[in-house]
């Protein structure tokens, strides 16, 4: 099976633990958009639900696909939070960012009471760190914390595409880190949110609740 084959195949998995009256937060990434395209299948056969985007990107997907969209703060709860990874690791702990949107990802997964994590087998790692780590700053103090993130050995790329500064729905930049050497996860997460101007990291330490990983023709469940 493909790559993209397995993303699917978790995606239609997570979607089954959807139910009626749900209000459910809708991830960003090529596995997602699996995910909000089987949902809205589900809610054209009757589903009643109401989704929380992660994203302006995702939003624009789940009204083309007829899911009803409400704000966070229009959301007494989230009951059920889907969204992907770019890696995992045998705790759980995740990094995202890579579609880059980490902040609105993390706000969500913060504010669910269920978080599932649906991804590839290519996902799963024994630790994290081949991927670079996204971390979102603020674009005022962007080279400073460039200059800073350079001192501390951890390789600092700003994010661009189309050879423009990539930016984020919130109007910041993304800048991408090398961790390999890094292992104590939880000290670099505190040290790089206690930089002035970084707003918030793609470590995702203990909010995932399930992973569903598509390998081959099934999918395979992770849980703490």
């Amino acid at each position: 099976m493909s790559q993209e084959e397995e993303k699917q195949i978790a995606a239609y998995e997570a979607v089954k633990l959807i139910k009626d009256g749900m209000i459910v937060g809708l991830g960003t990434g090529s596995t997602s958009v699996y995910m909000i395209k089987r949902l809205g299948e589900r809610v054209a056969d009757g589903l009643q639900i109401k989704g929380v985007p992660s994203s302006e990107e995702t939003k624009k997907l789940a009204l083309t696909q007829g899911i009803t969209i409400i704000s966070l703060d229009d959301a007494p709860t989230i009951d059920i939070n889907i969204d992907g990874a770019d890696e995992f690791d045998p705790y759980l702990q995740l990094i995202k960012g890579g579609g880059g949107a980490l902040l609105r990802e993390k706000v969500l997964a913060s504010n669910s009471k269920k978080n599932i994590v649906i991804v590839d087998s290519a996902k799963e790692v024994k630790r994290l760190g081949k991927f670079r780590l996204p971390i979102e700053t603020i674009p005022f103090a962007t080279n400073k914390i460039i200059s800073i993130l350079t001192e501390k050995g951890l390789d600092p790329k700003i994010r661009k595409k189309d050879n423009e500064i990539f930016r984020t729905d919130e109007n910041n930049c993304i800048i991408d880190l090398n961790i390999l050497p890094f292992t104590n996860l939880a000290k670099l997460q505190e040290d790089l949110i206690g930089i002035p101007g970084v707003v918030e990291t793609g470590l995702f330490l203990d909010t995932t609740t399930q992973v569903i990983m598509g390998k081959g023709n099934t999918t395979v469940s992770f849980t703490k």
